[in-house]
C-alpha cells in the first residue's frame, strides 16, 4: 500500500482546513458562549460515565463485526481485532484522510498473516456498509418527520445512490474474476507488475466475497443494528446528562449526520463538520444553538477520551504481542536446534 503523494496530501489539507473554517464560521456565528458553558457545567457525572462505558462497548462491538469479515479468510483472535480497531480509531482522531484505516489494517495483517490488501478491503467495505445502513434508515426516519433538516434530505440522496452502487459492486464484482484477469493480462506492463496486479485484484475480490455468505452477512447486519442502537442510546444519555431531551428519531438523525459527515475531507477530530451537523440537525427541532454546541463538544471530548485510552493501550498491547511472537519464534528455533547440539561425534 503506497502512501499518497506529497501534492495529494497538501491538496487534501487545504480542502479540509477551508471546509472546517467555513463550517465553524456558520456553526458558531452568534453563539452565546455563556450559555454553552452553563449547559456544560450542569452535566451529570453518572450519566457521562455511562456514556463512556457505552462508547467503549460500541468500539468492542465494531471489532467483533469486523472480525466476521476477516474470518472469511483465516482465524483472527478477538484481541487482535479489538486492539487493531482501537488503534485505527485513534489514528482517525489524530491523523487526516482516515489514516486509521491503514493503521488497523496493517496491525491485523502483521499479527494474523493476512494480506494487507484483503484486510484494507474489508475495512473499506465495513465503512461502506455503515454508510448504506445510515442512509437507508435515516431516509425512513425523515419520512416520519414534519420538519426534517432540508440539507440532510438533499445530502442523503447522493449518499444513497453511491451506497447502493457499492452494494451492487460487492455483489457482482467478485463474480467477474475471469474478466478482470483477462483485462489485466492485456495491459502492456512487465510480467512482474502484471502478476502483482493480479494478486492485488485477487485479495480485493476475496474481501468482497466475505459478504457472499448468507450466515456471515446476517451476522454482520445484526451487529450493525446493535452498534448503531448503542450509539443512539449513548448520545441520548449524553443529552440527558446536560438536561436536554433528545427523541430517538432526532438522536438517530444526529448520529447518521455525524457518520456521513465524517466521510468528508476533514481535520483530525472532524472539527467544524461535527459542529455544523449538530447545529443544523438539532435546530429544526427546537434546540438552542448553544445547547447543540455544548452537546457536540461533550461528544467530541468523550470520544477523544475513550479512543485515546483504548488506542494507546492498543499500541502497547500490539508491541507486547510482537515481542511475545518473536520470543516464541526464537524459543522454537532453539528447541529445534538443541537435539543437534547435544549429539556427540561418533
Amino acid at each position: 500500500m503506497s502512501k499518497p503523494s506529497r501534492p495529494a496530501r497538501f491538496f487534501y489539507w487545504i480542502i479540509a482546513i477551508l471546509l472546517a473554517a467555513a463550517l465553524l464560521y456558520f456553526s458558531l456565528r452568534g453563539i452565546a458562549w455563556a450559555q454553552v458553558w452553563l449547559t456544560l457545567s450542569r452535566a451529570k457525572a453518572n450519566y457521562i460515565v455511562l456514556w463512556i462505558l457505552l462508547s467503549s462497548g460500541s468500539l468492542f462491538l465494531r471489532a467483533l463485526r469486523w472480525r466476521i469479515l476477516l474470518r472469511s479468510a483465516a482465524p483472527v483472535k478477538v484481541s487482535i481485532a479489538f486492539w487493531a480497531t482501537a488503534a485505527g480509531y485513534l489514528g482517525n482522531n489524530y491523523l487526516p484522510a482516515r489514516a486509521g484505516e491503514v493503521i488497523r489494517s496493517v496491525m491485523v495483517s502483521f499479527h494474523s498473516g493476512l494480506s494487507k490488501t484483503f484486510v484494507l478491503t474489508t475495512a473499506f467495505l465495513e465503512r461502506l456498509c455503515d454508510a448504506v445502513a445510515l442512509v437507508l434508515i435515516s431516509s425512513i426516519v425523515l419520512l416520519t418527520l414534519a420538519s426534517p433538516p432540508g440539507w440532510f434530505a438533499r445530502a442523503a440522496r447522493p449518499f444513497a445512490i453511491l451506497g447502493l452502487c457499492g452494494v451492487v459492486a460487492i455483489a457482482i464484482t467478485p463474480r467477474l474474476e475471469s474478466l478482470w484477469a483477462a483485462i489485466i493480462s492485456r495491459v502492456p506492463v512487465p510480467e512482474a507488475i502484471r502478476e502483482k496486479l493480479l494478486r492485488v485484484i485477487q485479495q480485493i475480490l476475496t474481501g468482497m466475497r466475505a459478504f457472499h455468505s448468507g450466515r456471515r452477512l446476517l451476522a454482520f447486519i445484526l451487529f450493525t443494528a446493535i452498534i448503531w442502537y448503542v450509539d443512539i442510546v449513548g448520545i441520548m444519555i449524553g443529552a440527558y446528562a446536560l438536561g436536554l431531551h433528545l427523541p430517538v428519531s432526532v438522536a438517530f438523525l444526529l448520529i447518521a449526520g455525524l457518520g456521513l459527515g465524517s466521510a468528508l475531507p476533514s481535520t483530525p477530530g472532524y472539527v467544524g463538520i461535527y459542529q455544523f451537523v449538530a447545529v443544523s440537525v438539532l435546530d429544526p427541532f427546537g434546540f438552542h444553538k448553544a445547547d447543540a454546541i455544548a452537546l457536540i463538544l461533550l461528544f467530541q471530548a468523550l470520544q477523544y477520551l475513550v479512543i485515546t485510552f483504548w488506542g494507546l493501550l492498543a499500541f502497547t498491547q500490539s508491541r507486547r504481542m510482537s515481542l511475545k511472537g518473536a520470543f516464541n519464534l526464537s524459543g522454537a528455533a532453539v528447541s529445534a536446534a538443541a537435539p543437534e547440539s547435544q549429539q556427540t561425534p561418533g
